[in-house]
């Protein structure tokens, strides 16, 4: 396990938006985030799931967490842009931003992965992700210190058979964080890094793995601490790396 231990108020005045925050790693992450100071911007497409975050980071005592509902396979350019207008009036800036959510789709040889699921995963996993990058991008600008947090997988380093869409979204995944943290080198307070979670209780590892023992894998919270050092003033300077939760 990568190994940090972040102090109790780490993110103390920070703003961070955390798509997928429903549930397993993105809930984990929300709820770490907020444990540790920050203000987190619960960002999905199934509201009751978002609720249910916000509670537990209300009762836990964190600072007011913000739902913001947003379903990334049917969103509008116009959407992303009023995304930004209020996250900007209501907050002002953004300093950090962690792409968790992603759709795993088919895993089936390429000869058989039709054309309308590869686009389907690349739109949520890709296109998405890319929207929300370059929209929030001036929010993070205004930040002393921001951090964009890309989630990878080791089929997105090395390409695996039966992986397809999912495998070349993670590895454009890669590739947009390597762009992004070139551009904002030395130019921009913000910095650009991917994180590899590795096998991880989730359901997304269930549905991809059925056979697979889940109580083997650790757990969401196990794996936080590097979801921590990349978004706070730890990691500062840090720009352009791939890192391994494990």
């Amino acid at each position: 396990m990568f190994d940090y231990s972040a102090r109790p108020e780490l993110l103390k005045g920070r703003v961070i938006l955390v798509t997928g925050a429903g549930r397993g790693i993105g809930a984990a992450a929300a709820k770490t985030y907020a444990a540790h100071g920050a203000t987190v911007l619960l960002l999905g497409k199934t509201e009751a799931n978002l609720t249910q975050v916000y509670d537990e980071i209300e009762a836990a005592g964190g600072p007011q967490p913000a739902v913001i509902p947003f379903n990334l396979e049917t969103a509008q350019p116009h959407q992303y842009d009023e995304l930004a207008a209020m996250i900007e009036t209501e907050f002002g800036h953004l300093d950090g931003l962690l792409h968790n959510a992603s759709i795993i789709g088919p895993r089936t040889p390429i000869e058989q992965l039709s054309g309308e699921n590869f686009m389907r995963v690349m739109h949520v996993n890709v296109n998405a992700m890319f929207m929300l990058t370059s929209t929030l991008l001036p929010l993070l600008k205004l930040s002393q210190d921001a951090s964009v947090v890309f989630t990878s997988s080791s089929v997105g380093r090395k390409g695996r058979a039966y992986w397809g869409a999912y495998g070349v979204s993670k590895f454009a995944t890669e590739g947009l964080m390597q762009t992004l943290a070139d551009e904002v080198d030395t130019v921009a307070p913000v910095r650009s890094n991917s994180i590899n979670p590795g096998a991880t209780r989730t359901s997304m590892r269930a549905q991809a793995y059925p056979g697979e023992n889940p109580l083997n894998n650790p757990t969401p919270e196990d794996i936080m601490p590097v979801y921590l050092y990349l978004m706070g003033p730890d990691s500062t300077g840090i720009n352009g790396q791939a890192f391994n939760a494990q």
